[in-house]
């Protein structure tokens, strides 16, 4: 590699970075203290960039340095952050435009392994026993550490028929588990929909939060007087699916005023989101069940009847997933996924950082739990053989309330 060829590289890489420090092309917007310490940064980045071409033990590959710069300095910030290198950014490009097929697992990135946050049901990874919470060690023999939140995801979905093999970290085993899964067309089921208490009680389980569930929901919600209910029990356990808008619906249909959430950031005005009146459904009681698998706009959805103290929420800790991304595309054809605004709840609580934690908090069920461990066990005798704690509360606390 000629000096001229390793300078050029040096030059590329330094000018990568600081674009990454100046979030953008350019210091609009950036103050001059901002952009003050940004170049003094690139100083110290190129000061142990050339230490590592002179001193390391073998000649290192700069541009591979480079990536991993990158990729380190976009994970530091947050989960859905990330740098995606020239061939990567083609590829997420084209998969946007293709009708794929998957595998039925909502992920995310904690504790920097990819987690699984929620099971579509009926899917490939549900009939393989993977649950909320399953730690994905790796994809196809990569470590998950190593991928970005967004090529995680394309990693999962390909075309209709194709595998992808995952290794799976299950409570109380060593090794992980290696899991073949077959991608195939995953539709959510159908929105589960159940009478309790002599039908006075009206559940509602809407599996994502697409226009169409919603819709769904609110037109159930207008006739739910012809049928005698009186109250609504809504189950947002395991629904990471949909559209921030529709949760905005969802909430208003409960709410006849007040703020259902905010959204911030550092260049992105303060926008408020707040309850029409003409969009309120209903003021029956209300409790609403969460679990770790409530991301996303269920977690809008959770956090707005929560502060605005319009119903109680039951069940465990949501996952905490509330940012908003923009993609800026580098001069080489890579691109960033950077998060530019997180959602907050009514109360100022930022949903990515917090979650949304339950005023009744009930932990899953220990009969849950061993079902669900017990691999031999068969599905009718695993649903039969355990008692939903966190339902039973649910009831139990709608029952006290006055219609």
């Amino acid at each position: 590699m000629s000096k001229s060829f390793k300078h050029s590289v040096l030059g590329i890489s330094v000018a990568l970075i600081l674009i990454v420090f100046l979030g953008g092309f350019g210091p609009a917007g950036v103050s001059a203290t901002q952009t003050d310490g940004a170049y003094r940064q690139m100083g110290v980045y190129e000061e142990v960039l050339h230490k590592i071409q002179s001193d390391y033990v073998t000649e290192p590959n700069v541009q591979k340095v480079t990536t991993g710069a990158l990729h380190g300095l976009l994970e530091s910030l947050d989960t859905d952050s990330a740098y995606l290198t020239p061939s990567e950014y083609a590829l997420y490009l084209a998969h946007q435009h293709e009708g794929v097929s998957q595998v039925g697992l909502n992920v995310s990135k904690r504790f920097g392994y990819a987690s699984v946050i929620s099971v579509v049901p009926g899917s490939p990874a549900d009939h393989e026993s993977i649950h909320d919470g399953d730690i994905i060690e790796s994809i196809e023999g990569q470590s998950t550490r190593e991928i970005s939140v967004a090529m995680l995801r394309l990693m999962l979905e390909g075309k209709p028929g194709t595998s992808v093999t995952i290794g799976v970290v299950r409570p109380q085993r060593q090794e992980p588990d290696q899991i073949t899964l077959t991608r195939t067309a995953v539709l959510p089921p159908a929105m589960d929909e159940e009478q309790y208490e002599n039908s006075t009680i009206l559940y509602l389980k809407p599996i994502v939060l697409t226009h169409e569930r919603v819709d769904a929901i609110i037109a159930r919600l207008k006739e739910m007087q012809k049928d005698g209910n009186k109250k609504v029990l809504l189950d947002l356990r395991d629904v990471a699916g949909g559209d921030d808008h529709q949760a905005f619906r969802l909430a208003n249909a409960f709410l006849q005023s007040g703020t259902i959430a905010t959204l911030q950031g550092q260049t992105i005005p303060e926008q408020k989101f707040t309850a029409d009146p003409s969009k309120y459904i209903t003021s029956a009681p209300l409790v609403v069940l969460v679990n770790h698998g409530t991301a996303g706009p269920a977690e809008l959805v959770a956090g707005a009847i929560l502060d605005n103290k319009r119903g109680d929420l039951v069940g465990d800790r949501t996952f905490g997933e509330g940012a908003v991304q923009k993609t800026i595309n580098l001069p080489d054809g890579a691109a960033l996924l950077l998060t530019v605004a997180n959602y907050e709840s009514p109360s100022g609580k930022k949903i990515e950082d917090q979650a949304i934690v339950p005023n009744v908090v009930v932990a899953e069920s220990i009969d849950e739990i061993l079902a669900e461990e017990g691999e031999s066990t068969p599905a009718e005798e695993k649903a039969a053989g355990h008692t939903d704690d966190q339902l039973n509360k649910a009831l139990d606390i709608l029952k006290q309330k006055s219609a």
